[in-house]
Parts: structure tokens; sequence; C-alpha cells
């Protein structure tokens, strides 16, 4: 192999751990805010964790994060306004990576 092959295989290797890594951080930040989203609905122990894997499973709907939000938004009515939801998940999503980079060392 020349030099430029193995830039070009260790590039296309990193792209994907990035995407992996992306999808995981997306759907960890989707199950914490599955959770938040429980606890306001006074929701707790499995009957939390069964609502979080909807709201993970909820994001499989179109591209993007808004399912999620319509669907979290909905199911929370006057609890949590759009922008609200949208607020956390920004916070919830600087907690997953600070997770998943927890679990990789």
């Amino acid at each position: 192999m020349t030099t430029f092959d193995d830039r070009k295989d260790a590039f296309e290797n990193k792209y994907a751990h990035d995407q992996e890594m992306q999808f995981r951080a997306e759907a960890r930040r989707n199950k914490l805010l599955g959770l938040w989203a429980a606890e306001l609905m006074g929701k707790t122990g499995e009957e939390a964790d069964a609502y979080a894997r909807e709201v993970v499973k909820s994001d499989f709907e179109e591209a993007g994060h808004e399912d999620v939000v319509r669907k979290v938004a909905g199911d929370l009515g006057d609890r949590a306004d759009p922008d609200t939801i949208r607020a956390k998940m920004t916070e919830l999503m600087n907690v997953a990576k600070v997770q998943l980079m927890k679990e990789q060392e």
C-alpha cells in the first residue's frame, strides 16, 4: 500500500468512528431527555425507562431532532414548550458526550 492509501483508510476509519460516536451521543441525549420528561410527568422506575426508550425510538421517524421535540412537547403539554425542550436537548448533548467519553477510558 502507498502512503496515500494509508491516509485514505485512516480518514475513512476516523469518519466512520466519528459518525458512530455522533449517533451514540444523540441516542444517549434522547434517553436522558426522556428521563427528564418522565420525571416532569411523575413517572419513575420502569415506567420512566420505558418512556425514555419511546423517546429514543421517536428519533427514527425523520431526519433531524424535531421529531423528538414534537413527541416530548406533545407528551409534556403545558409542562414545557418546544424551546425549553430544545434548550434541554442542547444541555443534555454535552452530558451525553461526557458520559460516552468516560466510558471510552
